[in-house]
């Protein structure tokens, strides 16, 4: 291994810690920061910003199986900056990781790579849409139709999404706030994905149906310092109505929402509207995550029970989190997607 290689392999996981989670609210002076006043640009937002200290494309999916058996699917690629610049070979800053997961009642299989951006591992491009990170990819000739690969030592997956509805912004149009203080990303989602494909389990393989959600987000401070961490909430109900919802965690909880008809149209809802409340907790990776939670917004009638297919749904990656396929009963009933970070 040569000293730019083990350099690299010893930073990244570093840098990933430092600017993931509670890390996200440290000083990022020098990286370009949001503003409200710029509007979003597609197709070119689709792709990366490396002026930007973090950024994210990130698919959650729920399917079942020809006999009904639910599953979860996740495909993550993370872009993490040292310095507020782009380029070539191994003198870019730019940094990558990616994260895959298949959920299970029964399982949780989980894989991680990491590149270095600038030698072709990694990275993303805009029109036509690729993101890819080794053999991963997630690509097509636009966000509206796509490709999705992935595996690990004892999963796969080959999938193909078709977009039913239109993209959707948070907070506003596209500039979402995440503290009292003023921290802010951008960030957008297309949460109308229909999806076919195929997991490839120790089990066999199982054909699948589906919805998938992809959020877009990136930021260079967007905690703030008090802040440790989030519980993040796609929910999708029978109605075809859709939720997003977030809680960070700090000396006082933030939240934000974001409610979306079934078609398309967003309302965003402000600090306090949304409310997670945890019921029951769960010991994972030697930690006690709640895993069962009653998620409210009362402008639009939701009160629901959010309960994890499988509360075992640990990521044991570089930054560790919870991340799995939930279930949704009460006002409103669907299936979901349920983050949680920085739970030590």
């Amino acid at each position: 291994m040569n000293a730019k290689v083990l350099a690299f392999v010893l930073l990244l996981p570093q840098a990933a810690s430092a600017q993931g989670f509670a890390g996200l609210g440290t000083d990022a002076e020098g990286f370009a920061q949001p503003a409200p006043e710029r509007a979003l640009d597609f197709p070119a937002d689709h792709g990366s910003h490396p002026e930007y200290r973090i950024e994210w494309w990130y698919l959650t999916a729920n399917m079942t199986g020809p006999d009904g058996t639910p599953f979860g699917l996740q495909w993550t690629l993370f872009r993490s900056a040292l310095a507020p610049r782009d380029g070539e070979g191994w003198e870019t800053p730019q940094l990558w990781m990616g994260h895959a997961a298949v959920t299970t009642p029964d399982a949780h299989h989980v894989a991680e790579r990491l590149a270095r951006g600038g030698i072709g591992q990694a990275g993303v491009q805009a029109d036509p849409f690729m993101a890819w990170i080794d053999d991963w990819a997630m690509q097509g000739p636009d966000l509206d139709s796509l490709h999705l690969t992935a595996s690990g030592s004892d999963f796969a997956y080959d999938i193909q999404l078709r977009a039913s509805g239109p993209l959707v912004r948070h907070g506003q149009d596209g500039y979402s706030v995440k503290s009292a203080a003023g921290q802010a990303s951008y960030y957008y989602s297309q949460p109308f994905f229909d999806l076919t494909g195929t997991l490839s389990l120790p089990e066999g393989d199982v054909a699948v149906t589906g919805t998938a959600w992809l959020d877009r987000e990136w930021s260079s401070q967007p905690l703030a310092e008090d802040q440790q961490g989030w519980d993040w909430f796609s929910l999708s109900f029978d109605s075809g109505d859709k939720l997003m919802g977030f809680v960070l965690r700090g000396s006082g909880d933030y939240t934000s929402a974001t409610w979306i008809t079934a078609d398309g149209q967003a309302t965003a809802f402000a600090d306090g509207a949304f409310a997670a409340t945890p019921l029951e907790w769960h010991d994972v990776a030697g930690r006690q995550v709640p895993t069962t939670w009653q998620v409210r917004l009362p402008a639009e009638g939701v009160d629901v029970t959010v309960a994890a297919l499988n509360p075992d749904a640990w990521m044991q990656t570089s930054v560790p989190y919870w991340e799995g396929p939930v279930m949704v009963e009460g006002s409103h009933d669907g299936v979901g997607y349920l983050e949680m970070t920085g739970y030590e």
